[in-house]
């Protein structure tokens, strides 16, 4: 179905309710709410609209599936996940233009977003039937040690709107490849892929109850419901630092397990000796990847004085050659942000930067349209106590600042609380990883703009969060280790 037939009927097109125990419900409140067009503004669909009886519902649903599908040969488990992976890749552009619909990112971005999804069904379809126990001898030699794996047990996955395909899979393949059963709560402004997905994972073989979506706009006493049932015990958010904090604090009542991909700061540093195209090819994918929406995104770019002027130069031409417009206009290359509020946030952090002697040479101002447009924007002469450089700015802004010497870098680039990914662009291999490992990140890009893959570990130091997702490390998140003392 084609975005303008999605838009003819928009009452009709999508999945809309709750999915609880393998069934589509109108949600116990019948309250419901809108899902908007962020390049228009104008409605595609009205949600349901979840409750706390409806979160209970879903870990009912939850508890009811746990012992059957903890108890599914894994290699069940990992074809159900295998199948998972090639109905969404067969679905791919369908998944594709419906993200771009209701986030709004370019279709190049959001044809990405689905592909990298996917891989995560695929990857976790592996690694299901490679969870290994150990047996060793104690070092008294009065038994063995002997050691398994077994699922944590129920788990609330909560996700943001920026990747609504990506951030679900990377949480719910590991869950089930482990054998966890979970309820998803998507983010409010971007619940119609989850919906999507559910019927991808009905289809490819997971048993009613082992995957719940409950949506709703006040997630407040809806997750606390959750995180308060003894029956759950793991908890896996992406989202900012400030609701982490709320959530590791409502998570600590029942003492649960916790993984957290929270907010970010990413310094992109360019050395003199660095390929200045290369530089210039990672700055727009680190930088533009979904519109600057993205916890990886650079936020901060400290280039060295050597190349300063010409960075500069090419990364503004750049910028003011990309095509502003609908996501899911094929020419688009930047599509809009997500709402009005980001918007108003996203121009609040460079006029700060403005007033306190920053210089816009390209953009600079939220565009006068229809929707939610912020242009592609440089500054330079950022002041080091603007904003801009202190906070996640969430959209196509890029800050430049100068600097002299890989210690001042080092330091500028670890002046903050965040810790999440770092990117270094230099031809000396020898400095590339001495500054790698100075930088306070969980991972690093070194001379590439791009470093996220499901085959890796992802997840951050510092208040970027806790945990990993992805590689063998996203499995362990999900399973518990059993120590069993035994002689024979």
């Amino acid at each position: 179905m084609s975005v303008a037939q999605n838009l003819a009927e928009p009452a009709s097109a999508y999945k809309t309710d709750l999915y609880i125990d393998g069934a589509w419900r109108a949600g116990s409140g019948g309250k419901r709410f809108d899902v908007v067009d962020p390049s228009t503004g104008k409605l595609i669909a009205t949600v349901a609209d979840g409750t706390v009886e409806d979160a209970k519902a879903a870990v009912d649903a939850a508890a009811a599936a746990a012992a059957g599908w903890a108890a599914t040969p894994p290699r069940k488990r990992a074809e159900i996940l295998r199948k998972a992976f090639e109905l969404m890749t067969g679905r791919a552009e369908e998944f594709a233009q419906l993200i771009s619909l209701e986030n709004g990112k370019a279709l190049p971005d959001a044809r990405g977003e689905v592909a990298y999804a996917a891989e995560f069904f695929r990857w976790f379809s592996e690694e299901a039937v490679r969870v290994i126990g150990e047996v060793s001898t104690a070092p008294s030699g009065a038994n063995r040690i002997f050691v398994q794996y077994q699922p944590i047990g129920i788990a609330v996955l909560i996700t943001p709107w920026n990747f609504p395909a990506a951030m679900a899979t990377r949480k719910i393949a590991p869950a089930l490849a482990a054998g966890c059963t979970c309820v998803l709560k998507p983010a409010a402004e971007t619940p119609l892929t989850a919906f999507l997905m559910a019927d991808v994972l009905e289809e490819a073989g997971v048993p009613k109850g082992v995957v719940n979506i409950v949506t709703t706009t006040d997630p407040g006493p809806v997750v606390d419901t959750m995180l308060n049932d003894p029956r759950v015990r793991k908890l896996s958010f992406t989202g900012s630092t400030k609701i982490g904090r709320l959530l590791l604090s409502g998570a600590s009542k029942q003492v649960l397990s916790c993984s957290m991909e929270l907010g970010g700061n990413a310094p992109f540093v360019v050395f003199d000796d660095a390929d200045l195209e290369a530089a210039l090819d990672g700055a727009m994918l680190a930088k533009m990847r979904n519109g600057g929406e993205a916890c990886t995104a650079a936020n901060r770019f400290y280039v060295q004085a050597g190349i300063y002027d010409a960075f500069v130069k090419g990364f503004a031409d750049r910028m003011a050659a990309l095509k502003v417009g609908p996501g899911y206009e094929e020419a688009t290359q930047c599509g809009p942000v997500i709402t009005p509020v980001a918007l108003n946030k996203i121009d609040s952090l460079v006029q700060d930067a403005v007033s306190a002697g920053a210089k816009a040479i390209v953009g600079g101002q939220p565009l006068e349209r229809e929707g939610f447009f912020y242009p592609p924007t440089v500054l330079t002469e950022v002041p080091a106590s603007a904003k801009i450089l202190q906070e996640e700015i969430f959209g196509p802004v890029a800050p430049v600042v100068k600097f002299t010497d890989e210690s001042e870098a080092i330091e500028a680039a670890n002046d903050t609380e965040y810790g999440l990914i770092s990117y270094v662009y230099t031809k000396d291999l020898a400095r590339g990883l001495r500054v790698s490992e100075k930088l306070e990140a969980g991972m690093i890009g070194l001379n590439r703009g791009i470093a996220s893959d499901p085959a890796a570990p992802f997840g951050g130091v510092k208040q970027s969060g806790l945990g990993r997702e992805g590689a063998h490390h996203g499995i362990l998140e999900f399973l518990e280790a059993k120590y069993i003392a035994v002689t024979w």
